[in-house]
Formats: structure tokens, sequence, C-alpha cells
């Protein structure tokens, strides 16, 4: 008789333990899906505002000085528009940097409702003069944002998510 107790009751504590795992199963679905759901969006650090603007500053033009073509760098192609120079080819510097950098900044940051990129804003001041100002989509709140300074040009780019 003892031993039909004991089995009875060791039955009861195994029903009761696959119950409480059936419980925490429906809990870990319900928590999955939620998750799935409602999936985070990722945000833009400030290391990658700081790395765009050292990139493009190296990125080498179609623009060229001399005789024996040397391409202008964006670096030194701003320094050219300021100066108001131009091309081996007769073209603008200026007009040669806005066209360069807007499709850059076009290629690199794509504002769209489904990217965490919501806008985004590039000036670039000689002396405190404007140069150039590239600007698409909304100003939010939330931004990340560097500044660049050399040789008494000032870049700031600014990216809203």
């Amino acid at each position: 008789m003892k031993k039909l107790y004991y089995r009875k009751k060791a039955q009861e504590e195994m029903v009761g333990f696959a119950l409480i795992m059936i419980v925490v199963a429906v809990i870990l679905l319900m928590f999955v899906a939620f998750s799935l759901r409602n999936p985070q969006k990722e945000t833009i650090e400030s290391y990658e505002v700081e790395s765009f603007i050292q990139a493009f500053l190296q990125y080498t033009t179609d623009c060229a000085e001399g005789y024996e073509p040397v391409y202008y760098p964006l670096r030194n192609l701003i320094t050219a528009c300021n100066n108001r120079d131009v091309c081996s080819d007769g073209r603008n510097t200026c007009e040669v940097l806005n066209s360069t950098l807007r499709e850059i900044v076009k290629g690199s940051w794509q504002v769209e409702a489904e990217t965490p990129v919501k806008g985004y804003e590039l000036k670039i001041l000689f002396d405190n003069t404007q140069i150039l100002v590239i600007k698409n989509g909304n100003q939010t709140s939330n931004s990340k944002g560097a500044v660049q300074y050399f040789k008494g040009i000032d870049i700031l780019f600014t990216a809203y998510y």
C-alpha cells in the first residue's frame, strides 16, 4: 500500500512539473513573438559620422589641375573652390565640389522611411563663410554630428535619425 501511495504522489509531481514547463514555454513563445513583431531600429553611431567625413575628404575627384593632370582630392578641391580656381578642363571647382559631394552623401546616407537615417546636413565653411550646404530629409530631435577642422576650413556633418 505504501508503494502505491508514493507512486501516485510521484505521478502528481510529474504532472505538476509538466504543467510548469508548458506555462514557461508559452511565456517564452509570447516573448519571442513580441520581440520579432517590433524590431528595434538601429541608431547612428558617432564614429560612423566621423569616419564618413574622413573618408570623403580622401576621395579623389575627376577635377585636375595643371597640364599634367594631378587630380584633386576633395580636401584640396574645397580650398580650390574657395580660391575660385578652375579645373584643367575648364569646369568650375565649386560646381565639381557640389556635384561630387551630393553623389557621395546621397549614396552613403540613404534617407527612406524604413532606414534609420531620417535626414542629414553637410556644411562647409571657410573662415566662417559658408561655401556649401547640402541638406536632405527631415531634421529630428535625435542626431549625431561631427566637425572636421583644417586650414581655416570647417566641415560640419549631422545625421538625423
